[in-house]
């Protein structure tokens, strides 16, 4: 229950069909279970104690009272557990039967939710038994001396976590245009059960998960679907068990259908509320609602859910190609339009045969062939320096001739020595000035030769090296537009990887398998018996490191110390926790202490969620304090 993170489950009995007694003890059961595994939030399926199909069954009075005779005992036998359970059976309130959720724990009944949408077309009859139910609360008498809120205004509110808010529809209240979910998240609620009877028809099940995934986004909540499964009637229907759970629109856990099993996740209420607060468009209704307190016991629980390593990158080959596709064209038609605007012709790129700048020339191309310019126009420039190898130049220049943009080669080794003397900088003094003089002359030549020629001189920095400030001050840093500055460097890989493997082109391909093998560095020290001096990652530490921060500060803006137990569970088995810490730490130096460079850079295309744009994604004080940050860090 730490940093946010609640157990949750949704679990489907093997019912027997107005069996309200069987169907209570297996529910008892499976609580039982469910408390010994450390869940704390529980949905069962709707009118699971007695059964959905029980049909004409509802209106037996023998029955009825059955179901809420098992309904005192299932909230009997939550006393001593740390849990809160939903579930579902028929109730008579005011001479009319409703379809309800009830909320059992600590031995008590806190409350019931009705069912607001009666569905009454195709297979489902419900209005035959059924009515709408209450939004205001109204008293409902369960036995004597035991009186509970009925109503689907009613938030269930744990006094331990304060971020976990639940409140109940039922099946067919998500189908409609305007689900009671709705109201209840602007009302408070952080996490949605849902009872549902939801029968399978071919296809069904794709639109029921989309439904699902689509409400949690829409909403910024946790969403759990509990679904009746085998054991149901199967007179004319079948019911499969489709148990799913939710978060802020991604598919946490999904049971298998037709096995009746259950769909068991971490939802992590920060990132909900973290969600809410960054949406300032998501506002807070001022519609009656009673609050109901429940309680937990506070516990240490094991994550059972699990962390991408590469939040950048999608898992799924298909998915990956598709996204790849879209972010080339994103950046492609972002200097499209610039070069419109411009009535560019040319374009001046520098090429060190490096990852980022080999993007950004694939970027160029795309923009060129959009717009139907020669790729001749593309002034692609080699500048060798002190510490070019012949494996990145040899590299830049393949590329440069594969694709067809004009080759120029300019070294600056006589112009950054005539400029050690001009400034007194002994050219064997090998630190910050040494390098930084090549990064500033190539960026001198690129923007002089884009001045020559009529052309945009266009920027190769990544998002990355944005974040850590590993770019030279008006040097690398500066450009007349940055295809790449809100791409991380985990996903320029792929980007790169995705070209090379679809381009149909076995030169180009592999040439750029090369530059992917090649190891990351800005090649401003001399070689070492001729290779690569000076890596990057040996240096500011691994990028996959780096981006998986990245995206927990930006995207959800997380405490360090969870950031550090995510990435502890994301790389588990790579890196040590003595590693991870020593780059966490790092991480936020650098973040915050470069953020100057960050405050100026150049316009350029945003194409995910975490961009440090200053116009747009990060508006931060250049000299902010790290304190509190590393301060958490140095405690731990």
């Amino acid at each position: 229950m730490r940093d946010g993170f609640i157990r949750a489950a949704a679990l489907t009995p093997k019912v027997r069909v107005a069996d309200a007694k069987y169907n209570g003890a297996q529910i008892r059961e499976m609580i039982t279970k469910a408390a010994e595994e450390g869940i704390k939030v529980l949905v069962f399926p709707e009118l699971c104690i007695t059964g959905y199909t029980c049909g004409d069954l509802f209106s037996q009075k023998l029955l009825l009272d059955e179901a809420k005779k098992q309904l005192l005992h299932i909230a009997k036998h939550t006393t001593g557990l740390s849990l809160i359970a939903f579930v579902g059976l028929p109730i008579v309130f005011r001479g009319k039967l409703y379809n309800v959720a009830a909320a059992v724990s600590g031995g008590e009944v806190l409350g019931v939710v009705p069912k607001k949408n009666i569905p009454n077309y195709n297979e489902f009859y419900e209005k035959r038994y059924f009515t709408e139910g209450m939004e205001e609360p109204e008293d409902l008498e369960l036995a004597e001396g035991v009186t509970v809120p009925i109503g689907t205004n009613l938030l269930f509110t744990c006094a331990q976590v304060p971020d976990l808010k639940i409140a109940a529809e039922i099946c067919e209240d998500l189908w409609v245009p305007a689900p009671p979910s709705i109201r209840h998240a602007l009302a408070g609620a952080t996490v949605i059960a849902n009872l549902s009877a939801s029968d399978e028809i071919t296809g069904k099940a794709g639109y029921r998960r989309d439904l699902v995934c689509g409400q949690s986004g829409r909403l910024y909540c946790g969403y759990i679907y509990a679904s009746a499964g085998l054991g149901e009637s199967t007179q004319d229907v079948v019911y499969a068990a489709h148990n799913m759970i939710a978060e802020n629109g991604s598919i946490l856990a999904e049971s298998k259908r037709f096995t009746n099993e259950a769909a068991v996740t971490d939802l992590d209420l920060e990132r909900v509320m973290q969600d809410r607060i960054q949406k300032t468009t998501f506002s807070f209704t001022d519609e009656y609602y009673e609050e109901i307190p429940f309680d937990l016991e506070v516990q240490e629980t094991e994550l059972v859910r699990t962390f991408d390593e590469s939040p950048f990158v999608p898992k799924n080959m298909a998915d990956r190609n598709e996204r790849c596709d879209e972010i080339l064209n994103i950046q492609a038609y972002g200097l499209v339009k610039r070069l419109e605007h411009t009535n560019a012709k040319t374009a001046v790129i520098g090429i060190s045969g490096g990852l980022d700048s080999t993007l950004a020339l694939l970027v160029t191309v795309r923009a060129f062939d959009i717009l139907g310019l020669p790729r001749e126009g593309i002034q692609a420039i080699t500048m060798p320096g002190f510490g070019t190898t012949d494996r990145t130049y040899d590299n830049a220049v393949s590329l440069i001739r594969d694709l067809g943009a004009s080759f120029r080669e300019i070294s600056i080794r006589d112009a950054v020595t005539g400029h050690f003397k001009d400034i007194g900088h002994d050219i064997d003094n090998h630190d910050v000035t040494y390098e930084n003089s090549q990064a500033r002359e190539r960026t001198q030549i690129l923007m002089d030769v884009a001045n020559q020629c009529g052309g945009m001189v266009i920027g190769t920095g990544d998002l990355s090296e944005l974040a850590l400030g590993w770019a030279t001050y008006n040097g690398d840093h500066m450009s007349m537009y940055g295809v790449n500055g809100s791409i991380p460097k985990t996903l320029v890989r792929h980007l790169i990887r995705y070209y090379a493997d679809t381009c149909e082109d076995e030169t180009l391909s592999a040439v750029l398998y090369d530059v992917l093998d090649t190891p990351v560095s800005p090649e401003l020290l001399p070689p070492k018996e001729g290779q690569i001096s000076q890596v990057t990652e040996d240096i500011v530490g691994p990028y996959e490191l780096h981006d998986f921060f990245l995206y927990q500060v930006l995207r959800f803006g997380f405490s360090p110390k969870k950031i550090l137990r995510l990435a502890k569970i994301a790389f588990d088995g790579e890196y040590d926790d003595e590693t991870i810490l020593k780059w966490l730490k790092t991480f936020y130096r650098r973040f915050f202490s470069q953020q100057f460079k960050r405050s100026c850079l150049p316009d350029g295309p945003k194409v995910g969620s975490v961009a440090v744009s200053p116009r747009g994604d990060l508006r931060m004080p250049s000299d902010a304090s790290s304190r509190l940050w590393l301060e958490e860090l140095e405690r731990l």
